[in-house]
């Protein structure tokens, strides 16, 4: 049995899209306050400032406005291959990098402990090496 007091559930409005797209819309106008047209429509301003930070974030992601429409098929057309189009093998290299094993250096210098960890290339070492030399 249901108590007279209660007062009944409150159910969650549900905006349709194209609602906030044009409120959106209308807040990213010169001079606009999202204040003023959250109230203008009778929603709370925090929800309409959540829709354009939203809008914000798909647009800054590059993959266009969000839309619950179904996705368009672009037609294509396929080339048949001819025996005069010759297929070429991947390009093979002509020298290989030698893979070199991380390793370890550490030097003690001045009282100063330095480290070098990983894949360190010649050039690097010996640059560092002249620096620390013309320090000593």
């Amino acid at each position: 049995m249901a108590d007279q007091d209660t007062p009944p559930r409150r159910r969650r409005r549900d905006h349709s899209p194209e609602l906030k797209r044009e409120l959106v819309r209308q807040c990213l106008l010169p001079g606009a306050s999202v204040s003023s047209i959250a109230m203008a429509h009778g929603i709370n301003a925090n929800l309409v400032f959540k829709w354009r930070r939203e809008h914000r974030a798909v647009e800054a992601s590059g993959s266009g406005p969000a839309q619950a429409s179904a996705p368009q098929l672009l037609p294509i057309t396929l080339a048949s291959a001819t025996p005069s189009d010759p297929v070429s093998a991947p390009p093979v290299p002509t020298s290989c990098a030698t893979r070199t094993t991380a390793g370890s250096i550490e030097l003690d210098f001045a009282g100063a402990r330095l480290r070098l960890r990983g894949a360190v290339d010649q050039e690097s070492l010996v640059a560092l090496l002249s620096a620390l030399r013309s320090l000593a």
